[in-house]
């Protein structure tokens, strides 16, 4: 960066001088002269803007128009489909405003930050440990990023070039995930897990890849496809709902290799769909290959604790065509969010939002499935008790957690446009699913009423419109 007279300030570019030399260069005049191609009166065209508001004016008007959505947190809602409405405890809020961590962002010389590198070790720390993993990273940007980055790294480890995705996942994975892959030399494909537990796994197969819980809200027999993928010589990766390991098995416990998933049900609020952060584990072998950083702990030649960034393997100014990942952001504010919810929770606090969710979810399936042309979606062949996929002494598993797929009578746009007649946020439309399907949630936040609320207002929805 040159600084001369011609500069207003030494950082900002393109001085008069310099804007002279680049045309100079391409051999034109003036600027006006590079957008001649655009017809004159779409220049400066004038805009039709309405006379100037005072403060006040424009923040009544602002309300007003705010007022006309409908938000999650003013009435019941029964929409997840990977974002949900979780109790966040006042203690995020108040650590996430404090100054020093609002306005940090990791540096390239990062032992100059102790405090936000901390905040990423336990944020790390909490992640592996609800994931049962041997090491996590320091986030990446959200869950399907991680879960893309996840099939890649199982083709750097196994040299393999087929990335196998079943196709219970959400598509919103597998777009991603072909995103991330277009020029890796990679292929994605969909398979069935009918054939993964048939053991029709093709021979040059780097992972088998799947959700569970998965996109509706059934629990994948997570133990076999491990087992299948393994016997496949590929890698087994798996992405989850944090939230449902406080009640089920972690992915650690199934041998899994590499664990993602999205941070947003711990502590980040839906913020109209992001920011959010990705969380990533893998087993200690496979660290070399895992993208995005992680920080390590130590102490220093006095003996104080220090923070550090252990594993950098990736983004752009070091040996850049070698990188693991080009993820090149700093996540570290959403993960203090999920460091201190789960901090704040605790083991048991996780453990009882997922009973919660978990047991409000069957109540209301139970309750919608006694109703006349509604029918909740289960799947033929559900997983037993012997599977382990309930942890010790929990409830005996059913096919879902808290999120469970419903036939509706009518089309399920016309179920979300009358159930917002009465005040009810509906749930994800999946016709191109399931005929006729609705997705519905259910978290610790629907009261017992809110519940009760929305079978009475389907009880009266039946053929083309309200009883």
């Amino acid at each position: 960066m040159t600084s001369n007279a011609d500069s207003p300030h030494p950082f900002i570019p393109n001085t008069p001088s310099e804007r002279a030399q680049m045309l100079a260069t391409i051999g034109v005049d003036d600027f006006d002269a590079l957008i001649t191609d655009i017809p004159e009166q779409h220049r400066n065209s004038s805009l039709q803007l309405p006379n100037a508001a005072s403060e006040l004016e424009v923040a009544t008007r602002m309300q007003a128009l705010a007022a006309l959505n409908q938000d999650a947190g003013t009435r019941p809602s029964f929409l997840g489909a990977g974002a949900y409405r979780h109790f966040i405890p006042s203690t995020v809020g108040a650590i996430l405003q404090r100054g020093e961590f609002v306005t940090s962002y990791t540096p390239y010389q990062p032992e100059a930050a102790q405090g936000v590198l901390q905040s990423g070790f336990e944020f790390q720390s909490a992640v592996a440990q609800i994931f049962g993993m041997e090491v996590a990273n320091a986030g990446m940007y959200d869950g399907p990023t991680a879960f893309a980055e996840a099939g890649l790294m199982a083709a750097r480890v196994s040299r393999r070039n087929r990335i196998l995705i079943l196709d219970t996942a959400d598509k919103r994975l597998f777009e991603v995930a072909e995103a991330y892959a277009r020029y890796q030399q990679v292929e994605i494909e969909a398979i069935s897990r009918e054939s993964v537990l048939n053991g029709d796994v093709p021979d040059d197969a780097a992972c088998i890849a799947f959700q569970s819980p998965n996109f509706l809200g059934r629990i994948e027999d997570v133990q076999a496809l491990t087992d299948a993928a393994h016997a496949a010589g590929a890698l087994s990766v798996m992405h989850t709902y944090p939230t449902a390991l406080g009640m089920f098995k972690s992915p650690g416990e199934f041998d899994v290799d590499i664990a993602t998933g999205e941070g947003q049900p711990l502590g980040v609020p839906l913020t109209f769909g992001g920011a959010y952060v990705g969380l990533f584990t893998a087993k200690q072998r496979f660290i070399r290959q895992l993208p995005g950083r992680i920080i390590g702990r130590t102490s220093d030649t006095l003996g104080r604790t220090g923070y550090t960034l252990t594993l950098q393997t990736r983004e752009q100014h070091i040996r850049r065509e070698r990188a693991t990942s080009n993820i090149c952001t700093s996540t570290q504010l959403i993960g203090l969010m999920v460091a201190v919810y789960c901090a704040t929770m605790g083991p048991s606090g996780l453990r009882k939002v997922a009973e919660l969710s978990y047991h409000k979810a069957h109540y209301l399936a139970n309750a919608i499935d006694a109703l006349p042309g509604w029918n909740v979606i289960r799947e033929s062949d559900p997983p037993s008790p012997s599977q382990g996929q309930i942890q010790r002494g929990g409830p005996s598993p059913d096919t879902f957690f808290n999120e469970f797929a419903v036939e509706c009578p009518i089309a399920p746009s016309d179920v979300n446009r009358l159930l917002a007649g009465r005040g009810i946020i509906g749930g994800l439309d999946v016709s191109d699913v399931v005929p006729y399907g609705i997705l519905l949630c259910v978290t610790e936040m629907n009261s017992r009423q809110d519940i009760d609320r929305l079978v009475d207002a389907l009880s009266g929805i039946g053929n083309g419109g309200v009883a």
